[in-house]
């Protein structure tokens, strides 16, 4: 409960800040190691205004207690951090946004897919998604795509029986494909189905939990458990009347 991730992370990297000092690792280090720490847990803030006080509030109330001098560049290092775990360029899709774990419950009663099937989670952050995806297809054969290493490198970690690579899920083929799953904001859902409509084969599926494609028709709209809707769209995909 809120803030408690908050607290726990500044207080955890100001113990890592002064153990490494006692031990007699330079203070440059020390800060790198603890701002990695705030860094590390701002990922269990939900929204990115509460990731940044996590990942960011160490080294502030390092700046106004005035316990250590640095160079003004050292302050760059949190910032650098916070950018490796989340691209500019990332910013423009989806936050990191967790896939409930039951969420997708009902997804293989309405979009069967055949053993061995391959299915993307893109943009799969910490593992979230594929872990549902998991849940609801057991026999298939998952992929992860991640634009951010370090998350796609604790995805791998998080779920080593599928295939995690890092990279740009709108630069990177969907054709081989039966299903992509996505969740990402409404802004990328009409590129999502532009990409799904050009290469996807006929059959297969573009799922996206909360988010529609509103000028495209579904073929079937679910309800997770949490209220949320899960949108299924089976290419060739039909435009909605107006």
């Amino acid at each position: 409960m809120w803030p408690l991730p908050a607290v726990l992370s500044w207080a955890l990297s100001w113990a890592v800040f002064g153990g490494l000092q006692r031990l007699g690792v330079a203070t440059v280090v020390a800060l790198a190691v603890a701002c990695a720490t705030g860094v590390g847990f701002s990922l269990l803030g939900p929204t990115w205004w509460r990731r940044l006080m996590i990942g960011l509030g160490f080294p502030l109330s390092l700046v106004l207690s005035g316990v250590v001098s640095l160079p003004a560049w050292a302050w760059l290092l949190p910032l650098a951090l916070l950018l490796l775990i989340y691209p500019l360029n990332a910013w423009r899709d989806a936050p990191l946004f967790p896939t409930p774990s039951n969420a997708l419950k009902d997804l293989a009663a309405n979009a069967p897919l055949p053993a061995g099937a391959l299915v993307l989670d893109a943009g799969c952050g910490l593992g979230h998604g594929l872990k549902a995806l998991r849940q609801a297809y057991p026999q298939a054969k998952l992929q992860g795509l991640e634009f951010s290493w370090p998350l796609r490198a604790l995805c791998a970690l998080r779920c080593p029986w599928a295939r995690v690579r890092q990279g740009d899920i709108w630069r990177a083929g969907w054709q081989s494909y039966a299903m992509v799953y996505v969740f990402q904001r409404p802004e990328s859902m009409a590129r999502a189905m532009a990409k799904a409509q050009a290469e996807l084969a006929p059959g297969a599926w573009l799922v996206s939990l909360e988010f529609e494609a509103i000028d495209w028709e579904p073929a079937t709209r679910l309800q997770c458990p949490d209220g949320r809707a899960l949108w299924l769209y089976q290419v060739p995909c039909q435009t909605r009347l107006r």
